[in-house]
């Protein structure tokens, strides 16, 4: 069980990780790769590497889904459909460091949906292990000026991130409340096949007014990154945290995407990490610490 906890919090690293690179490659291709079309590709090439892989599970798997079809359409909806196409929206008008910054209010939406749809009130250490790691994004977004944090300004494609928060934390609430019996690959293709096809009305939508993809080498970098590490690998990790440690716990990981926000701005953009980065990340790991400790309530 220890083990299998230990695998889990690893996994939601390495999913966070996926995910602030996923940002920054949103914000990088903004006003170059239509957010719509992006989205589109990005989850049509994925399923068409895990497809191969998956046919025989869904096939044996295929009573259940068939029998809980509902619930894999809900959750299609709700994570393939709709959060990155509204987080890639969202990043035509705000920066890299406000969509990281909105998506840490997961836990806060994960929290919200846990209350009124399952009534689960988190335990002390998750309160106590959330505001440490609250206070170690604040020291980062503020530079070790409390002042600064006055300064934060936020528009349009913050509000639209905001859905796109909530979407996610109803997703991950349901996705332990209905529970699927199967595999997380088997499960992630069946999230797939639904949810390519309610991409593809808009993306035609999209087509039709602005145009499709153009046939790029930075078009080919964004989807093939956002395919294979923030669509395949990240939604793995992040479906079995939340399976092993529950919603709650594991949306507190998205405290994790300004810090490596900040990393991977140091080591792609040349910018220099700074003390409050330091003591911001250590704030932020030592609340995942209290959060993920084994016995408390999820």
């Amino acid at each position: 069980m220890r083990n299998e906890r230990s695998w889990a919090v690893a996994g939601l690293v390495i999913c966070t990780l996926a995910w602030a690179g996923n940002a920054l490659v949103a914000r990088a291709t903004a006003g170059e790769l239509p957010p719509i079309g992006l989205s589109f590709w990005r989850w049509t090439t994925a399923l068409a590497l895990l497809l191969p892989f998956t046919v025989r599970g869904l096939w044996q798997h295929r009573e259940v889904l068939l029998t809980r079809w509902k619930h894999v359409v809900v959750l299609a909806t709700l994570s393939i459909s709709s959060y990155n196409t509204l987080l890639y929206q969202a990043a035509q008008s705000t920066t890299a460091i406000n969509l990281t910054l909105v998506n840490t209010g997961l836990p806060v939406a994960a929290f919200i949906w846990s209350v009124l749809l399952l009534r689960i009130w988190p335990s002390v250490l998750t309160l106590l292990g959330t505001l440490l790691s609250f206070l170690g994004l604040l020291v980062i977004l503020g530079n070790g000026q409390p002042e600064r944090l006055l300064s934060l300004a936020f528009n349009r494609g913050d509000l639209i991130m905001v859905v796109a928060v909530l979407c996610w934390g109803l997703y991950s609430v349901l996705l332990r409340h209905w529970m699927l019996p199967m595999p997380g690959l088997i499960q992630l293709a069946a999230l797939l096949i639904c949810g390519v096809p309610l991409l593809l009305p808009f993306y035609l939508w999209e087509y039709s007014t602005t145009g499709g993809m153009p046939l790029t080498i930075q078009a080919v970098g964004a989807v093939g990154y956002t395919a294979v590490f923030a669509s395949l690998l990240a939604y793995w990790a992040w479906n079995n945290g939340v399976r092993v440690l529950g919603p709650a716990t594991a949306s507190l990981f998205s405290y994790l995407m300004p810090v490596f926000a900040a990393l991977l701005g140091m080591l792609i953009l040349g910018e220099q990490l700074q003390w409050f980065h330091f003591a911001g990340g250590a704030l932020t790991f030592l609340g995942l610490v209290l959060a993920t400790r084994p016995g408390h309530a999820r």
